[in-house]
């Protein structure tokens, strides 16, 4: 198995679109600009929604709070996983060897697959919802998210 994400990570990182991005005289740091601005809208939208969901801030409507928020955490996830997508190709040998990468991967995972269940089971704007099945998510989201912000930070520090 981990051959084949060698190979993987060597196809990629040998892409044209990696060489054109790792050489380019702004792409680079644009695409990371573009990332930590995801990021920054993720969780920028998800502390304050899931210390909600946690019971602090009892006087905004739980409703009202998804309403607001879920809208820029999905754009900041969809901005952030785009432009890590394109990040991940600059030095992808690198990083298909590197455990917080894949420690960051499983949380954002965890997040996004715990989300999409609280949404179904609750209802998009968690009108409907129970008190305790949302302070659950809204711990193991914060959780997940703040643990996939360590783990990416990290992988500077241990990139593989």
């Amino acid at each position: 198995m981990f051959e084949s994400l060698d190979v993987f990570g060597a196809a990629v990182g040998s892409s044209d679109f990696a060489k054109a991005l790792k050489f380019s005289l702004y792409g680079y740091s644009l695409t990371n600009t573009a990332h930590v601005f995801g990021i920054a809208m993720l969780v920028g939208a998800i502390l304050p929604l899931d210390l909600r969901l946690l019971g602090f801030f009892r006087s905004v409507d739980r409703g009202q709070a998804a309403r607001l928020l879920v809208p820029f955490a999905l754009s900041g996830l969809i901005i952030a996983v785009i432009a890590g997508a394109a990040l991940f190709t600059v030095r992808a040998p690198d990083y298909v060897e590197s455990s917080m990468l894949g420690y960051k991967l499983i949380l954002v995972s965890v997040g996004v697959f715990a989300a999409l269940i609280l949404h179904v089971r609750a209802g998009w704007w968690l009108d409907g919802a129970e008190d305790r099945y949302v302070a659950l998510h809204g711990g193991v989201s914060l959780l997940c998210w703040l643990g996939a912000l360590v783990f990416g930070r990290m992988i500077a520090y241990f990139p593989g």
